[in-house]
C-alpha cells in the first residue's frame, strides 16, 4: 500500500481495531485517530460491573492508554478532540482541542468514522431539571455514577429501560443493597428474546427483589428526579434515575456531510463499509447493516460486529478488499443467577418480514441430570419449514445457556441446517452435559417435525383451543396435575394411556402436554399409531405457565402497578 494518510474518527472497539490494523498492514502511512473523549479504548461492556464492584479496579477497563498505543503503533493519536465537520470538497475535518478550544482543520486522504452510539433520552417533562438522572456510555459516566453512589449512599434507583444496559445495572445497583424499580415501555425485557423465553429472567428479576414496571414507560419527572410518574400514574420515588432505554447513533457529523444515512439515521454503508462518498469509511454502532439472515437492512450496536469491521475495513483500506458479511446479532447478558443468549431472528422479526417458520422448545439440564449441580436450562429454535434452515435460537438458564448459543451461531453461520445439528459430535462428560447435548436435541425433535412424526402447537394457541372447546389431554402424573394445569384439560398419565385410548376422541384432534414435551411426544407416538391425530404442546406446560403468568401479569399492568411474587 503507498503511502496515504488516513484520519480515524473514534476509537474503542471499531477505530482503535482499525488503527492497529492499518499499522499491521503498513507501516508508513500517517494514521491520526481522533477521540473526543479521554479514553482511546475501554471495555465500555464492563462498566456496570465497576459500579457493581465485581471489577475492583478502574485501570482495569482501560484495554490501551494513548501514550501506550501511540509509542506501539506508531500512530498520531490526539484524545480530547472533537471533530466538528467534514469538507468532503477539500477531504478535510474540522477539528477542537477541547483542552483549548483552538480550531484547527486536518487533511485526509481516507477517513474513517467511528463515533459509536449514544444514549437515547426520552423528550419527558422533568428530565432536563432531574439532579440525579445519569446515562451509561463511558468512563466519565461510570465515574459520575460509582462516585454518586459513594457519596450519597442512595437507598432506591429507578431504571428506565430493560435491555442488556439496564438488566446489568439492576443487578449491580441491587447488589450495593439498593432497592430497584425497572421501568419497561413493551412487556418484557430484553427485546431480542421472544415473550416466553423473557418470562423466565422477569421471574428471576422478582424473586432477586427488583420490581418491574412493564407494558409502562415514564409519563414524566418531578422533583428534580425524586419522583418518577408512570403512563399508568404510578409514583415512583428514587435517589437516583439511570436512562438506559436504548441508544442512537451518532451519525450527526455524516448528517451535515451530506453523507447518505440509512434505518434510524445510522450511516449507510455497502458491504466494504464505503459510504456514499468513496473516500470515507464507517464501523461500529453508527452504521446500518446488514441482517445476516433475511439480508434486511438493521441497527445492531454490538461489540463483536464492531470490532470485526474495524479490523476489515483496514484491509480494504490496506488495498485488500473484504466484505462485512452481516450481523447475526448474537448477544448474551448475565441477569443475576441467570444467563439469557440469542443468536438471529426472534419471532418478532420472522413475523414482521413475512417469514415461515417453525418453533421447538426443549428444557433439558445443562448437564447430566445424575452429577450434582445440574441446572434447568430453556433452548428456542426457529427454523425454516422447507430446508431446515436456522432461523434464530434462544437460551436461559443459570448454566450451559452460553456454550449452546455459540455452537447454534456456529452452526448458522456455517449452513447448518437441523438435520445437522444431530450429527454435532460435541464434548461430553458428566460435568459438562449429556451423551445428547441439548443442541442434539433440538436436531431431533425440529427432524421430528419436518418428517412428520411431530405436530406442535404453541403456549399462545391454548386460549383460543380453550375457547373452542378442543380437547386438551394432560398425559402428566397425578402430584403434577394436582399441583396445576391447563384449565379445560382431560388428565390421563402416560403410562395408562394405551388402556384408556377408546375413551379419547376418534373424529378431533387431541392436544395433549406434559412438564417439558418429551412424555407429550411419547404419547403422540402411541395415539397416532393407534390412527388418533394429535397435536404436543411445543415445550409443555413448562414454557406455558411461565408465559401465561407473565401476560397476565402485563395485562394487569396497563392498569395497575405489577404484582410482586
Amino acid at each position: 500500500m503507498e503511502k496515504q494518510k488516513i484520519v480515524i474518527v473514534g476509537g474503542v472497539a471499531g477505530g482503535a481495531t482499525a488503527a492497529a490494523r492499518l499499522r499491521r498492514r503498513n507501516e508508513n502511512s500517517h494514521i491520526v485517530l481522533l477521540e473526543r473523549g479521554e479514553h482511546i479504548s475501554f471495555a465500555n461492556c464492563g462498566l456496570p460491573y465497576y459500579i457493581g464492584g465485581s471489577i475492583e479496579k478502574r485501570e482495569k477497563l482501560l484495554v490501551q492508554t494513548v501514550e501506550g498505543m501511540s509509542r506501539r503503533f506508531k500512530l498520531d493519536i490526539r484524545n480530547l478532540s472533537e471533530v466538528l465537520s467534514i469538507d468532503r470538497a477539500k477531504k478535510a475535518v474540522r477539528i477542537m482541542d477541547l483542552r483549548t478550544g483552538k480550531e484547527y482543520e486536518e487533511s485526509y486522504n481516507v477517513l474513517l468514522l467511528s463515533p459509536g452510539a449514544k444514549p437515547f433520552l426520552p423528550s419527558v417533562e422533568g428530565i432536563a431539571e432531574a439532579q440525579n438522572l445519569f446515562s451509561l456510555r463511558n468512563i466519565p459516566d461510570t465515574d459520575r455514577i460509582k462516585s454518586y453512589v459513594e457519596k450519597y449512599q442512595p437507598k432506591t434507583a429507578v431504571i428506565v429501560g430493560g435491555g442488556f444496559i439496564g438488566l446489568e445495572m439492576a443487578e449491580n445497583l441491587n447488589d450495593l443493597g439498593i432497592n430497584v424499580s425497572l421501568v419497561q415501555r413493551s412487556e418484557q425485557v430484553m427485546p431480542v428474546l421472544d415473550f416466553e423465553m423473557a418470562a423466565i429472567v422477569q421471574q428471576h428479576l422478582r424473586a432477586k427483589g427488583v420490581q418491574l414496571f412493564l407494558n409502562n414507560g415514564m409519563e414524566r419527572i418531578e422533583a428534580e428526579g425524586k419522583k418518577v410518574i408512570l403512563k399508568n400514574g404510578k409514583e415512583l420515588y428514587a435517589d437516583m434515575i439511570i436512562m438506559a432505554a436504548g441508544v442512537q447513533p451518532e451519525s450527526k457529523l455524516a448528517e451535515e456531510a451530506g453523507l447518505e444515512l440509512g434505518s434510524r439515521k445510522s450511516i449507510k454503508v455497502n458491504e466494504y463499509l464505503q459510504t456514499s462518498d468513496p473516500s470515507i469509511y464507517a464501523v461500529g454502532d453508527a452504521i446500518e447493516v446488514k441482517d445476516y439472515i433475511s439480508g434486511e437492512s438493521s441497527f445492531v450496536p454490538l461489540a463483536w460486529p464492531a470490532n470485526r469491521q474495524g479490523r476489515i475495513v483496514a484491509d480494504t483500506i490496506s488495498g485488500k478488499p473484504t466484505a462485512y458479511k452481516g450481523t447475526l446479532g448474537t448477544s448474551i447478558a448475565k441477569v443475576f443467577d441467570l444467563t439469557a443468549a440469542t443468536t438471529g431472528n426472534n419471532e418478532k422479526m420472522l413475523q414482521r418480514m413475512g417469514v415461515a417458520y417453525r418453533i421447538v422448545h426443549i428444557h433439558p439440564s445443562s448437564h447430566a441430570g445424575y452429577y450434582p449441580g445440574a441446572a434447568p436450562l430453556a433452548l428456542k429454535m426457529l427454523f425454516s419449514p422447507e430446508d431446515g434452515t436456522i432461523l434464530g435460537a434462544q437460551a436461559v438458564g443459570a448454566k450451559g445457556a452460553d456454550k449452546r448459543i455459540d455452537v447454534l451461531a456456529t452452526a448458522i453461520r456455517g449452513g447448518l441446517t437441523i438435520y445437522d445439528l444431530p450429527e454435532l459430535e460435541l464434548a461430553y462428560a458428566p460435568p459438562f452435559s449429556s451423551a445428547k447435548d441439548p443442541v442434539n436435541m433440538l436436531g431431533y425433535v425440529a427432524q421430528n417435525m419436518l418428517d412428520g412424526r411431530l405436530e406442535t402447537f404453541q403456549w399462545y394457541d391454548v386460549a383460543e383451543l380453550q375457547e373452542s372447546g378442543a380437547f386438551i389431554l394432560d398425559v402428566r402424573e397425578e402430584k403434577e396435575w394436582e399441583a396445576g394445569h391447563i384449565e379445560g384439560a382431560v388428565h390421563f398419565p402416560l403410562d395408562t394411556l394405551r388402556d384408556r385410548i377408546s375413551e379419547l376422541p376418534a373424529s378431533e384432534t387431541i392436544y395433549l402436554y406434559c412438564h417439558a414435551g418429551l412424555r407429550g411426544y411419547l404419547a403422540t407416538r402411541i395415539l397416532e399409531e393407534n390412527g388418533l391425530k394429535v397435536k404436543n404442546l411445543d415445550g409443555g406446560n413448562k414454557t406455558y405457565q411461565v408465559a401465561m403468568k407473565e401476560r397476565r401479569l402485563a395485562e394487569r399492568a396497563i392498569i395497575t402497578e405489577p404484582i410482586l411474587d
